[in-house]
């Protein structure tokens, strides 16, 4: 039985991190994988916890020893995903969220060709600015660049096979488990995970 692979993206200020940690609360058998970074950690974060803390001579060394499923440079810093750990989560029947932007979403499509991409949208312009606005994180010349970088990233939204838009938390919440419960029970997923069922029920199936 092997688990899939959910991609969540997002301009930052989204809202992206609350929704991914409320569907890890509600639903059972859902792992977020922890990315490779070589920023800085914030106040608060843990290394392992909200992201997997490293130098860009380790980072460089991961890619060039093909270790990452993904990897993008996000404003000047670089990031990355686990190829190694990604498979075991999946072999394991758990299914993976990458919080990734779109970038990492486009390489992941090339190579893993059952992933399923969901972008979520801020209700407006206005809304995302006050949101980064609130967080009390950024100055405002990177709030500035926030908002440009967040209409590129927004441009992207048509790569995905799910759009949110996350105006209200639990509606959009509801809707992001919705995606993940459909998926489950998709043909290319059962096939997977009922292959014993189907080959005891229809002479001949092999679940494939």
């Amino acid at each position: 039985m092997s688990g899939m692979l959910f991609i969540v993206s997002a301009p930052s200020g989204a809202g992206k991190t609350s929704l991914v940690n409320g569907l890890i609360g509600m639903l059972e058998d859902v792992v977020l994988s922890v990315s490779y970074t070589t920023r800085a950690p914030r106040p608060g974060e843990r290394d392992g916890v909200e992201y997997q803390f490293v130098d860009e001579e380790t980072f460089d060394g991961m890619i060039s020893d093909g270790r990452f499923l993904e990897h993008a440079t996000v404003f000047d810093q670089h990031y990355g995903t686990s190829r190694d750990w990604v498979a075991r989560q999946r072999d394991a029947g758990l299914d993976v969220i990458l919080e990734i932007d779109w970038q990492g979403a486009r390489q992941v499509k090339n190579v893993v060709g059952d992933a399923v991409g969901v972008f979520i949208l801020p209700p407006s312009l206005e809304e995302l600015r006050a949101r980064l606005s609130r967080r009390g994180q950024d100055s405002a010349e990177i709030i500035d660049r926030r908002m440009r970088d967040a209409v590129e990233e927004m441009s992207h939204y048509a790569e995905y096979d799910y759009l949110l838009v996350n105006d209200e938390f639990e509606g959009a919440l509801a809707g992001l488990a919705s995606i993940v419960r459909a998926t489950r029970l998709s043909l290319a997923s059962q096939r997977r995970r009922l292959a014993g069922t189907l080959a005891g029920l229809i002479p001949g199936a092999d679940g494939a």
